[in-house]
């Protein structure tokens, strides 16, 4: 008998060839599984391309009209190329459909935009008249909001609270009718008001422009690290190079308050570098300049912001440089400039009587400033308005009644909480010619702690009256809080 290990021939074959069958079966189903795992893999990456096949970091940038809609319509700065692309693209659609009231409020918001980025005033009236008809083809959120927008650009503070009231009623949850409120609050002097309603704005939105706006509540009360902290934050998450540069001249802003020429005038010049039409950077470079000690820069980045942005309060700036230089007919040209440009703005609807009233005061007649001034005030009590109105009457020998406005100014019972340079000087200078020595001496030696430098004409004065008052122990200087003044004792240099 044969031994039963060895196998059949014929059944060894059948065996081997039913083994090479079951190889053959299992590498056709493995390459259908890496055909199937490489379509989608192919299909995954065809998605996530651009339909022209470049890599997805490449695709192109929106269209420069599409942008400015995106910001005019989302409350945050547009460059003002991008503006010119979308008002035109919008006038030309209105002339085919003029019963567009969405256009109709886009286009006067851009009309808006651009008439305060560039001092012209004559777009104004052009924005009332679109925004307007937008409300007549159908009431709309978007109208009311930029009727109160464009309220506060003119300095029209009741007209935009009622605007804003009446967009707020329409919509309560539309988050860009907020930031319009919160100016005609402050402008008004209404400071809890502007507390309520930014509480009402963070619950509603967050983002770079939410944050912006809170900075300016925060700089208000005199929480100047907070405010510093939310437009760091919101620079760094801003979309467009025109909205982060505008960030950043309100951080210079902030700097220069505090005394920080250096951290000013980095802010300012990064501002412009990003965004070239930033104006308002532009002079917050001369000014920080100034307060350098380099007044030809200083002159001609002033000149450059004047020259495409003109300002009133430029012109103003500028003239008290020279005069601080002792350029007294170079001073009288931009003194000349301002009151044009003042009639230029009254033209256009907006109210410049606060910054023609701070010239008057020093530069002209004060009691036309306090005629001005006092008007200003019943229309809208605001802070700075308190200032300007106290420095004017002191300017006109009313220094009891003046006493009244500047502690309003900066009494943080009535809102004054802010921490300013020439609010304490205005102060301290008011009861210094009242005989009230020693408020007097600490009023002007927190003026010139919060920053030495706020004024080529001021931070002189200052200086010079508080020497003559004599000096002063430490013990009976003021106590400033850490979100306040700048406790590094500097000595104050006079503009060269």
């Amino acid at each position: 008998m044969e031994n039963s290990a060895i196998e059949n021939p014929a059944t060894e074959n059948r065996q081997e060839e039913t083994r090479e069958e079951a190889r053959r079966t299992r590498l056709r189903g493995r390459l259908l599984i890496a055909a199937v795992a490489g379509c989608a893999v192919l299909g995954t990456t065809l998605m996530l391309l651009p339909p022209s096949g470049r890599p997805a970091s490449h695709a192109p940038a929106p269209a420069p009209g599409a942008q400015a809609l995106t910001a005019v319509t989302g409350g945050v700065p547009a460059a003002l190329p991008d503006l010119a692309v979308l008002i035109g693209e919008r006038e030309r659609l209105l002339r085919r459909h003029p019963r567009d009231a969405g256009s109709w409020a886009v286009l006067g918001a851009a009309y808006t935009e651009q008439g305060r980025r560039t001092a012209d005033t004559a777009l104004y009236p052009k924005a009332e008249d679109a925004l307007r008809t937008s409300l007549k083809v159908r009431r709309n959120a978007e109208a009311l909001t930029g009727l109160a927008t464009l309220a506060n650009a003119r300095r029209d503070f009741r007209t935009a609270l009622a605007w804003g009231e009446a967009a707020r009623q329409l919509e309560p949850g539309r988050w860009t009718t907020y930031p319009a409120l919160i100016d005609a609050y402050t402008g008004l002097g209404d400071y809890k008001a502007v507390g309520r309603t930014l509480e009402r704005l963070l619950e509603l939105r967050s983002g770079p422009a939410v944050r912006a706006r809170a900075a300016a509540v925060y700089r208000d009360r005199g929480r100047r690290e907070d405010a510093a902290a939310a437009l760091s934050d919101a620079a760094a998450a801003a979309r467009t190079p025109a909205e982060r540069a505008a960030y950043l001249e309100r951080g210079g802003q902030l700097a220069f308050e505090r005394g920080d020429r250096e951290e000013a005038l980095r802010h300012f010049r990064e501002a412009v570098r990003v965004d070239p039409d930033q104006r308002a950077a532009r002079a917050g470079q001369g000014r920080a300049l100034a307060a350098l000690g380099r007044p030809a820069e200083a002159v001609t980045a002033y000149r450059t912001a004047l020259a495409k942005q003109p300002l009133p309060q430029y012109a103003l700036e500028l003239g008290e440089l020279y005069e601080s230089l002792g350029r007294e007919q170079e001073a009288r040209v931009q003194y000349d400039l301002l009151r044009a440009t003042v009639e230029r703005a009254t033209g256009g609807g907006a109210d410049e009587d606060l910054v023609l009233g701070r010239f008057e005061a020093d530069h002209g007649e004060p009691a036309s400033a306090v005629r001005r001034l006092r008007a200003e005030w019943l229309r809208q009590p605001g802070i700075e308005v308190a200032d300007a109105l106290g420095w004017a009457l002191h300017r006109a020998g009313q220094d009891e009644e003046a006493l009244r406005y500047a502690r309003i100014a900066t009494d943080r019972v009535h809102g004054g909480a802010v921490r300013s340079a020439p609010y304490m000087y205005h102060l301290g200078m008011i009861e210094r010619e009242l005989e009230q020595t020693s408020p007097a001496r600490r009023h002007l030696q927190e003026a010139l702690r919060i920053n030495p430098w706020f004024s080529p004409l001021g931070a002189r004065s200052a200086a010079q009256a508080l020497a003559a008052l004599g000096d002063v122990p430490d013990a009976d200087l003021p106590v400033l809080d850490a979100q306040g003044a700048d406790a590094r004792g500097i000595t104050p240099r006079p503009y060269r």
